[in-house]
């Protein structure tokens, strides 16, 4: 059903904004005035033609999509209104007019209706899979199935609030260096570009004979000066290639995930992160009453990463079978020990859930600590390799200036 925005006026004659929900502009402007409110503009959203747009293209506009932030703040809002006792109809009526987020509000708007009509709020949520990920939808319907809606949306909102945080922290402690490397790298290529050949050319016009390293920037100076569109092209079809084959082909994607698993410095880290992810995803769905084999379902999908999910697919069968979650997870070398002997020790104590919570505080905070020390291990790196260049720099132009006063004496 189309989503119109509307300016109008109340019973008051106070000036109001807001949308709603009809099969057409006659059929808005008939439903607001029967509820005391004139319109004086009305009009079909930009976001829902978008919407429309992109579905018949196959695609989803991802820049308008709400991100975890909005969720989580959306997601506290709406178990605040029905902790106070609100319906939950009331409650998304209020939500709506106080979320800013054009796509989250048309959405809302539109879950409303459809709640108001007799749907559930799962059934609602799940006709927008682009912005209510799969681990949402089946944590609601635990909460509609057992009557606690309201502390299953809390428990969402502290889920999205501590992915988001950690999320922030990580991205806040790689902003320097990746601030510094992109800085370091538009100088280096200025000195290399324009700097070096008008110096150069002062040695080329004298027809003397340069030292080799002098000889070498030249050449690459030149070479970079001249090609430049080359060396952007070929980076760009690269970057491209690799992009197309991991996110489209299983092989590429698989290679890509083995890789980031096993490169230095940084695949213990993505591990940890995937383990605390892991984690507390489990540990919140299963606190919230979901099923272990359909929380491992759902579990297996947020740790973003194939061969991660492939073992959380085999443990899910072994489960099934009848064995215990630490049994499996401890034979494919992927999970540390250390979280394998945690979730065994919740098996035998019956408190699965709080040890899960456990594993996920542990591995976010090694993961912050780890975070820092790399973090500070890139700086003095990345300024001992732009200092190195821009040194080599400086002998090769210094080298033939000295030659020559040599020359002179």
């Amino acid at each position: 059903m189309p989503v119109y925005e509307y300016i109008a006026l109340d019973s008051g004659g106070r000036k109001r904004k807001g949308i709603v929900d009809a099969g057409s502009i006659a059929a808005a402007n008939q439903k607001l005035r029967e509820s005391e409110i004139y319109p004086e503009e009305i009009a079909e959203t930009a976001d829902r033609k978008r919407e429309e747009s992109a579905a018949r293209g196959g695609t989803i506009r991802l820049f308008r999509k709400a991100g975890l932030r909005e969720l989580a703040s959306m997601t506290r809002q709406l178990a605040t209104l029905i902790g106070a006792g609100l319906p939950l109809v009331p409650s998304l009526s209020a939500l709506v007019t106080q979320i800013t987020h054009p796509v989250l509000k048309t959405t809302l708007a539109r879950i409303k209706e459809e709640v108001n009509e007799g749907n559930s709020l799962t059934q609602s949520m799940s006709h927008f899979p682009e912005i209510f990920p799969p681990f949402y939808i089946n944590m609601v319907r635990a909460g509609e199935a057992s009557g606690t809606m309201g502390l299953v949306l809390d428990r969402l909102a502290d889920f999205n609030e501590s992915q988001q945080a950690l999320r922030t922290k990580i991205r806040s402690a790689l902003a320097y260096p990746l601030f510094m490397f992109f800085i370091g790298s538009g100088v280096l290529l200025f000195l290399v570009t324009f700097v070096v050949p008008n110096i150069t050319n002062i040695f080329r016009e004298m027809h003397q004979a340069l030292p080799g390293i002098t000889v070498f920037l030249i050449v690459v100076s030149g070479f970079l000066k001249s090609f430049w569109w080359i060396i952007l092209s070929v980076l760009l079809a690269m970057f491209v290639s690799l992009r197309y084959a991991i996110r489209k082909t299983k092989r590429g994607r698989r290679w890509w995930d083995k890789f980031l698993l096993r490169v230095p410095l940084f695949g213990g880290l993505n591990r940890k992160i995937a383990v605390a992810r892991f984690s507390r995803t489990l540990g919140t769905l299963l606190q919230s009453g979901v099923p272990l084999l359909s929380a491992l379902d759902i579990a297996k999908n947020v740790v973003n990463n194939t061969l991660l999910a492939e073992q959380i697919g085999m443990a899910a069968k072994d489960v099934e079978e009848g064995q215990s979650l630490s049994s499996p997870l401890s034979k494919n070398g992927f999970f540390p020990s250390i979280a394998v002997e945690m979730i065994a020790a919740g098996e035998a104590s019956g408190n699965m859930e709080a040890m899960l919570f456990r594993i996920a505080d542990a591995y976010e905070k090694e993961v912050e600590a780890n975070v820092l020390v790399v973090t500070s291990l890139l700086e003095p790196a990345m300024i001992l390799m732009m200092g190195a260049v821009v040194g080599f720099i400086v002998v090769s132009i210094l080298l033939p200036i000295f030659e020559m006063n040599q020359l002179v004496r």
